[in-house]
């Protein structure tokens, strides 16, 4: 079945979700009384040019924090899980991956999905800012959601950074999923909920694949721009 797109590309619909973030925002000062401190964080790699409007509109620092899917051993596309650098993992439904010498191979997929994400990482974070995520209102940001493994364990990471709230951010996702992703986040913002869901891509009529330096060159511009 055939879409029709929803996003020109991944900073238009940065834009939008950026005004929609700051509408919230201000409405929470002005409920509240207490301004919120936000930092930026995107999933990398696709989640980066959605990310660098929002942090611009904000006037806040932009980040990244790395999850990787825990793809089956026999099935590389099928995630079986997610994890971050820092070990945090959660995994799927276990009927999916039942197969022979299952604790083994759980292992071994967890071991080179960690291998993957510290290794990017590694290749990125000189780029990112120091942050002081106290109290702060970490936005978690990605180009889409389609089974909500990696944004679901980085944001379980990011809750252990002792913040104010983790909110989950996105553009698009899956409308029967949005009460499985509010567990893992203070607040959810999802522009859009097709259905039916099969590809983040089909809702955009430009999504070319983002490499590292595309990344590494967002994140020094947003550096080199800070005032706050």
């Amino acid at each position: 079945m055939s879409h029709t797109p929803l996003f020109a590309d991944r900073t238009h619909a940065g834009e939008i979700l950026a005004r929609v973030i700051h509408d919230v925002l201000t409405q929470q000062t002005i409920d509240s009384g207490v301004k919120p401190v936000p930092i930026v964080y995107a999933l990398p790699r696709g989640g980066i040019p959605v990310a660098a409007p929002i942090a611009r509109l904000l006037n806040c620092p932009l980040t990244i924090l790395v999850a990787k899917k825990i793809s089956h051993p026999e099935n590389p596309e099928l995630a079986i899980g997610a994890v971050t650098t820092s070990g945090n993992v959660i995994w799927t439904d276990q009927k999916l991956f039942r197969f022979k010498h299952d604790g083994r191979w759980r292992e071994v997929a967890l071991n080179k999905a960690i291998n993957q994400a510290k290794f990017l990482e590694a290749q990125l974070i000189s780029a990112c800012p120091q942050v002081n995520t106290q109290d702060a209102t970490l936005i978690l940001v990605d180009d889409g959601i389609a089974t909500g493994m990696t944004i679901a364990v980085a944001a379980t990471a990011l809750k252990a950074l002792s913040p104010a709230a983790v909110w989950l951010c996105t553009p698009v996702a899956p409308q029967k999923l949005l009460p499985w992703l509010e567990q893992w986040g203070d607040r959810t913002i999802v522009l859009e909920t097709p259905e039916p869901f099969r590809s983040v891509s089909n809702f955009y009529v430009e999504f070319p694949q983002v490499d590292t330096l595309e990344v590494l060159l967002y994140l020094q511009q947003h550096k080199d721009n800070e005032r706050y």
